[in-house]
């Protein structure tokens, strides 16, 4: 069941992308109450099977313009206190590509979540604008990142450096360019 809903997630459904990653995290030694969400969020696909993804491309223009929205939460995880990250990204008004997953690190403030799941917006951006580009397909620039909250903004503008934030400093260099 976990692996007809990742099928899901990847093609069509990535509104159920944070149950569906919870329930394959205890794949392993699954018990009745994580069976029962499984059936919850098969219902779920089944009583909403008339919504999806819609693809109707924005018309008009040279230029394509990508708009991504990223987010994220801080020390959701109760076991390892590891926050989740999620984005989606849009090209010409179509979303193409999106992903909920637990960070790598543990972070300190939920503006470091933020920020952290900024710096691998970035990423995606630069390989979805590469891959435009090879197809000789020009992207309107700046690129549209949209992040609610306040403090990773300011630590993506940021560029003072101190020993203990030079980690800090990579990424924002990286986000900047």
């Amino acid at each position: 069941g976990v692996g007809m809903l990742l099928y899901l997630v990847k093609h069509s459904r990535p509104d159920i992308a944070n149950p569906v990653r919870e329930l394959s995290k205890v794949l392993d030694g699954a018990k009745p109450d994580a069976f029962k969400e499984m059936l919850h969020v098969i219902k779920y696909v089944l009583d909403t099977r008339h919504m999806g993804l819609r693809m109707e491309p924005i018309e008009g223009g040279e230029t394509w313009k990508l708009v991504y929205y990223c987010n994220s939460n801080y020390a959701s995880d109760p076991d390892s206190r590891r926050s989740v990250s999620g984005y989606i990204l849009y090209v010409r008004g179509v979303p193409i590509c999106w992903r909920s997953k637990a960070q790598r690190s543990v972070t300190l403030s939920s503006s470091e979540a933020e920020w952290i799941a900024l710096s691998k917006a970035v990423k995606e951006i630069i390989f979805v604008m590469q891959l435009l580009e090879s197809m000789e397909i020009k992207v309107k620039l700046p690129v549209i990142v949209r992040v609610d909250n306040i403090g990773a903004i300011f630590m993506s503008k940021n560029i003072t450096t101190t020993s203990q934030s030079k980690h800090v400093d990579v990424r924002t260099k990286y986000i900047n360019e």
